[in-house]
């Protein structure tokens, strides 16, 4: 009887150990990374908003694309709950994290040909404060499960 004990309580053991290790293997792959960006654009203004999306951002995405920095783009309009919450998302998806932060500099390149100098860039970017806040951003990576 002790050795059908034993016995049992050995096999218990040796089933739940398997059942643990088997666990421990992670159950999805890390995905791509998408820098999200949150936009507040005041009232009356969408649509120039909207035209240096298309004139300036969009052909600055594309190039950034084309040069394998970037995997895709999109843009979003909200119908936010609060006057202090954004209207519009920017999505840029990078291929991996390493990706999304570690290319400042080739990002930065791309955008100096398709715009202008960092200078001029930034003078534009005062300008569009006059009718639109960035709110804030976030990486966020997908998880692909298995």
């Amino acid at each position: 009887m002790t050795k059908t004990i034993i016995l049992s309580m050995s096999l218990a053991a040796s089933s739940l150990s398997f059942n643990a290790s088997a666990q421990d293997e992670r159950q999805y792959v890390d995905g791509p990374v998408t820098e999200a960006d949150y936009i507040q654009v005041e009232y009356g203004h969408f649509e120039e908003y909207i035209d240096w999306l298309n004139s300036t951002w969009k052909p600055t995405m594309e190039a950034m694309k084309k040069a394998g920095l970037i995997i895709d783009y999109k843009v979003f309009r909200l119908t936010p709950k609060s006057p202090d919450l954004p209207n519009i998302y920017l999505w840029i998806t990078f291929k991996n994290g390493a990706a999304a932060l570690d290319k400042g500099v080739e990002l930065e390149g791309v955008a100096k040909k398709v715009i202008c100098s960092t200078e001029c860039q930034n003078k534009a970017r005062v300008a569009r404060s006059e009718y639109r806040k960035v709110l804030g951003s976030e990486y966020i990576r997908e998880i692909i499960l298995k």
